[in-house]
């Protein structure tokens, strides 16, 4: 009988010893947890923007205020947000009268083509490469996010642009002078990676510092420079191109500088200005697949 009875408090010594362990490494989370039950609205944490994010919002997706998500719509600012700002991470909460809310959350993550175009509306240096997605029965959204482009690669990119500016713009140059001059710049030091040779040539790197590239990497580039200069932009996107939206002179207006460099049999360089700064009629005038886009998406084109 004495023998169970020291058994029994060797077992209950055991277990509150293992209650404490695991209450000293997982404190954070069990105190969210509780934080969870007794709130109402669970506190979502703001951390400073980076440096590449810009204070805008479109037709298509908003800045959110709240990050409180009470609708499909809600959601997408919220990714929107996540990525303007240059989150690594972040959590958000879906709130119980929003029912379907994880379901739209689900939906959203694995919708390729309303995350891409998502992407479209911010920096390149804050587009993503991937999105990790987790979500709780208890309504708690966590995303991790895979940058495009890695700091390395940012840091030389933007050197580049550095020396680019320096000598090629001057101050007196009007907005349309400097959006000519890099349009010009990247056609004659880039060519069209036909075969796709350069694993970066999607990106500013593949067209700047590698001067191969596809469309991705024409439209990054030159998207980086709009910014420099403060000059609204977004790039957009069809099932098959990537080209750049400008807002100059009170108008959207179109800008591809793949389409301007084209590719030609000879192997010589060509220059164009066939679809530098055009309205979206003068677009579809020329009756190119490439130019299809979604016009409920980048409704400040149509």
């Amino acid at each position: 009988m004495v023998i169970l009875v020291k058994s029994k408090n060797i077992i209950t010594t055991l277990i509150v010893i293992l209650i404490i362990t695991f209450s000293a490494f997982n404190y954070n989370k069990i105190i969210d947890y509780i934080s969870r039950i007794f709130s109402k609205e669970p506190k979502v944490i703001l951390n400073e923007p980076n440096a590449y994010y810009k204070k805008v919002s479109y037709d298509f997706v908003k800045e959110s205020e709240t990050f409180i998500p009470l609708s499909i719509q809600d959601i997408k600012d919220i990714f929107y947000s996540i990525l303007n700002r240059g989150y690594d991470e972040f959590t958000f909460y879906c709130p119980s009268e929003y029912v379907s809310c994880l379901d739209d959350v689900n939906s959203i993550t694995n919708d390729a083509n309303t995350l891409t175009h998502i992407n479209n509306f911010v920096s390149p240096f804050n587009n993503f490469k991937a999105i990790n997605v987790t979500y709780s029965q208890s309504g708690e959204v966590n995303i991790e996010i895979e940058k495009l482009y890695k700091n390395e690669d940012i840091n030389t990119i933007n050197n580049k642009i550095d020396e680019i500016i320096k000598e090629n713009i001057t101050e007196d140059m009007t907005a349309e002078d400097k959006i000519l001059k890099i349009h010009d710049y990247i056609i004659n030091n880039t060519k069209y990676d036909t075969n796709q040779t350069d694993p970066k040539s999607s990106t500013a790197y593949g067209a700047l510092i590698n001067n191969i590239a596809v469309c991705g990497g024409y439209a990054d580039s030159m998207a980086l420079f709009l910014n420099r200069f403060n000059i609204p932009n977004f790039k957009i996107a069809s099932s098959t191109h990537v080209w750049n939206a400008v807002y100059l002179d009170n108008a959207w207006v179109h800008l591809d500088l793949t389409w301007d460099d084209p590719v030609s049999s000879s192997g010589e360089d060509t220059i164009l200005h066939k679809f530098y700064l055009i309205d979206t009629p003068s677009l579809e005038k020329y009756k190119i697949t490439d130019h299809e886009y979604d016009k409920t998406i980048y409704e400040e084109l149509s």
